[in-house]
């Protein structure tokens, strides 16, 4: 067959048996495949370290970041310890370990002498995306050791990106540039590439990161340049969910999703997808794979054009937390919509992806969808920074704000099966 382009989350990579079920399903889909190209995350919870790290550096805290540091050398040097390597490969990668973190260290202190306010975003990113660095080298050295042509490829060298750091978006057309240059002469000489999630760079070579759950991004985005005829995602779940099963036991996998349901269901709360990863797979048509890796029999969820008719009317069920605003005023909505976008841009990034309104003659309501992506603190962030802008703009005082729950009915015919509509507004109550 030709291209498949494999990304392994950040549960697939922290143990040694994950790592270990890493290498066998490669070298099974070896014997299938002509060409593969893995992308990796950082090790479970490595990222959300990090940004800690880069807080503290900010603050000055030497202590704090020293202290993450260390924790998070250990971690990888432990689990290095207890891969099957040679010695040489286990001191080699052990040093290329402590180089990456010794680096990292470097920024932080300079971040620290520098202070706060004044550090340049591309320097945070530099820090926050070692996590990435250093799982694809264990991952590569682990897959040489097994006889796979494994080579680990820093990202920045092949997708490029605007310069909004932290959240950045790609520039194709030289992502492709740089993929054609970079990463095709490896795949035709039956390497295969293992290649940080999460990260980018400039046109000029700053580093940049692509949101919380950006290494799913970056899988779609390698997928689409190198024209792949398949994109998989592996994590620690059976497939995509009809609802969270942490909440409720009789959630199912959903066998087959169109391109929109999958977006939708990434967009309003699936946490196994980055909802921008599915436009591009969707404009380039190529099949998507959510599998489990610890289960890699189970056919998982299969997400392309046209799935196979359903009988579901409703295929899933998601809940979100994001913000609401209403006002005991009718009008326009101009004013308080620049308002919340500003607030967000500042807050979060970027501006309302999504927002809903309604009025009537004496109210107004709107509602404000805060994604996942932008980090557990967000919602809070954001209503706590829209609270003081509004009670310090006249025109806008009259609005109040507060937390909502926003839950979202994915199925293919919501818009022309009014009867399912009505059952759901019964089920609600008040």
């Amino acid at each position: 067959m030709g291209t498949l382009t494999m990304k392994f989350g950040g549960a697939s990579v922290g143990t040694t048996a994950a790592l270990m079920q890493v290498v066998s399903i490669l070298l099974q889909e070896r014997e299938r495949w002509q060409k593969m190209i893995v992308v990796v995350s950082a090790l479970e919870g490595v990222t959300d370290s990090l940004i800690e790290a880069s807080h503290l550096a900010q603050l000055s805290n030497r202590r704090g970041y020293r202290r993450i540091v260390a924790t998070l050398r250990t971690r990888h040097l432990t689990l290095v310890d207890n891969l099957p390597l040679n010695p040489d490969e286990r001191v080699e990668l052990q040093a290329e370990i402590d180089r990456l973190l010794f680096d990292m260290l470097d920024i932080c202190q300079m971040i620290a002498e520098n202070g706060g306010d004044t550090v340049p975003a591309q320097t945070i990113d530099a820090v926050i995306s070692v996590g990435e660095r250093l799982a694809t080298r264990i991952v590569a050295t682990l897959m040489r050791h097994n006889g796979l042509r494994g080579v680990a490829l820093d990202a920045t060298e092949v997708i490029v990106t605007d310069d909004t750091f932290g959240n950045a978006r790609p520039n194709m057309e030289l992502t492709r540039e740089r993929i054609r240059m970079n990463l095709m002469p490896m795949l035709e000489r039956s390497i295969i590439p293992v290649i940080t999630g999460f990260i980018g760079s400039t046109p000029d070579g700053k580093p940049t990161t692509l949101g919380r759950g950006g290494s799913d991004y970056s899988a779609s985005i390698i997928g689409v340049c190198t024209e792949a005829d398949e994109v998989w995602m592996w994590s620690s779940v059976d497939g995509m969910m009809s609802t969270d099963p942490q909440h409720i036991d009789s959630a199912r996998v959903i066998p087959y999703l169109s391109y929109e349901e999958v977006a939708e269901l990434a967009y309003f709360g699936a946490r196994i997808l980055h909802a921008r990863m599915i436009e591009p797979l969707h404009e380039g048509n190529i099949p998507l794979h959510v599998k489990n890796i610890f289960k890699p029999q189970n056919p998982g969820t299969i997400v392309f054009r046209s799935p196979p008719r359903s009988d579901h009317y409703i295929k899933a069920v998601t809940a979100i937390q994001g913000i609401g605003l209403s006002s005991d005023q009718s009008g326009t909505l101009v004013e308080i919509t620049d308002v919340v976008n500003t607030t967000l841009d500042k807050t979060i990034g970027s501006p309302a992806d999504i927002m809903i309104t309604a009025q009537s003659l004496s109210r107004s309501f709107m509602t404000v969808v805060i994604p996942t992506s932008a980090g557990p603190d967000a919602v809070h962030s954001v209503l706590m920074e829209l609270e003081k802008v509004l009670a310090s703009r006249p025109g806008v005082a009259h609005w109040r704000v507060m937390p909502v729950s926003i839950i979202t009915a994915i199925g293919p015919a919501m818009d022309w099966t009014p009867r399912v509509t009505a059952h759901i507004f019964e089920v609600l109550d008040d």
